[in-house]
């Protein structure tokens, strides 16, 4: 006897938004599958940041190349000093020049910068320094004079290189105790990838570097790889649970994570870039704070690279690596090979991330006299039996009953059988009859 049909249980839910979709994780973006298409992005401006750092190099500021630095209080312009200084000492144009403004007093005062090469005699930084005094109007004791070596700047690269190295090794060993090899392997290349978009990017805009900048740099590796370990962490996850069913691709998988955590990726990032930006258009541009100016451009640069190698770059890579794992080949392989019958039975990240189920109707099954209800797995997708909870189809109206238990023994309610007919087993959410006592009749 065939027992109840069992069919799908259906998920059905409201049309959303897709911001609201966004926020709840139910989006269903492939970012694993495009991966050609960030990786040839982040190929271009990389490319692009290593031809301008082997022609042009980095613009380092006074501290690591050495020289001298002059200050005056004065409310001349910009070009005005660098009229002054050039013409006490041609070649001096090639100075660097800021107006340095104080918040509290309003007053401003002209800062100078110019390299060793061009500050090696005495009389060449005596001529700038009574060209700088007659311009603001005040004696030279008032200008100061400070001469900075090249020994300086480069201990701190030195150091810097150093910490860079450090950092990494000890990452590599967490995110290999942590999670698994493959996991360290992208976030290491996550972030080599973000050195090199953020050297590039200075290279070729002509930014000063100098140990602000070498701060925000090392400040940001810590970001790249916070948000990093943010999408490994929910991919291990969703790895030992629905990719442990071996109906989603390890592939499926990352994306699956990746739609789950991108509301708190771009909300981590924007929390962190807007008073980034907020720094360099107040601070910097309005208020004429130049001090932030190259501590706020390596933590914006550094932060949007960030951001972006641990959406499009770390997990791809990690898809990428893992699919050659036996196992991961295997279930790409059999799920590519089911016939199509068999494919919409296949959980998807899209039905996984929206709580719908995609499986076809099933076949009905054989239940046996005291089956009370079916429920089971297909396809890793939940089949309910859809049998009436109160007594199944038999317990459902019709129009002709007997009210009395007929002598076959049906129980009153149920429509008595056709005469000649056999009584089929029951089945359903009925109990099973009592059994009959032993001993002798009467």
């Amino acid at each position: 006897m065939l027992g109840p049909r069992l069919e799908r249980l259906e998920v059905t839910a409201s049309p959303r938004g897709a911001f609201t979709r966004l926020f709840r994780g139910e989006t269903s973006y492939d970012f694993a599958g495009r991966w050609k298409t960030w990786f040839a992005i982040s190929g271009v401006i990389i490319l692009a940041g290593l031809i301008s750092l082997s022609t042009r190099g980095l613009n380092f500021s006074i501290d690591f190349k050495g020289g001298t630095v002059w200050e005056v209080p004065s409310s001349a312009s910009v070009s005005q000093a660098r009229s002054v200084v050039d013409s006490a000492v041609p070649g001096f144009g090639q100075a660097t020049i800021e107006v340095l403004t104080n918040t509290q007093t309003n007053q401003r005062t002209i800062k100078v910068a110019a390299p060793a090469k061009l500050t090696g005699q005495s009389t060449k930084i005596s001529a700038v320094t009574e060209g700088l005094a007659k311009m603001a109007h005040v004696s030279t004791n008032e200008v100061q004079v400070d001469a900075i070596g090249p020994s300086w700047g480069s201990d701190i690269s030195h150091k810097a290189i150093e910490a860079v190295i450090v950092f990494l090794v000890v990452v590599a060993g967490y995110i290999w105790l942590r999670f698994e090899g493959k996991m360290a392997v992208a976030a290491l290349v996550a972030l080599v990838h973000d050195i090199l978009i953020t050297g590039g990017i200075y290279s070729l805009s002509g930014f000063e570097v100098s140990p602000d900048t070498v701060i925000a740099f090392l400040t940001i590796l810590g970001y790249s790889l916070y948000d990093t370990i943010v999408v490994f962490d929910r991919v291990q996850e969703n790895t030992r649970g629905l990719a442990s069913t071996n109906r989603l691709t390890y592939t499926d998988t990352v994306n699956l994570s990746m739609n789950q955590v991108l509301a708190r990726s771009l909300n981590t990032s924007l929390v962190a870039i807007l008073p980034i930006t907020s720094i360099l258009i107040i601070g910097a541009w309005i208020l004429g704070a130049t001090g932030l100016q190259t501590f706020g451009l390596a933590l914006f640069v550094g932060l949007t690279s960030g951001a972006y190698s641990s959406i499009f770059i770390a997990s791809p890579l990690l898809a990428l690596l893992k699919e050659r794992e036996p196992r991961y080949a295997e279930i790409r392989r059999r799920l590519q090979s089911i016939s199509p019958a068999s494919a919409a039975r296949r959980l998807t990240p899209a039905a996984a991330a929206t709580g719908a189920v995609a499986s076809p109707v099933a076949e009905p099954v054989s239940v046996g006299a005291d089956a009370r209800s079916s429920s089971s797995r297909t396809g890793g997708l939940e089949l309910r039996d859809q049998t009436e909870p109160d007594g199944g189809d038999d317990a459902r109206p019709t129009p002709a009953t007997s009210p009395t238990s007929s002598a076959a023994g049906t129980p009153a309610g149920v429509p008595a059988p056709a005469p000649g007919a056999s009584i089929p087993p029951r089945s359903g959410n009925r109990p099973p009859p009592r059994p009959r006592k032993k001993g002798r009749r009467r």
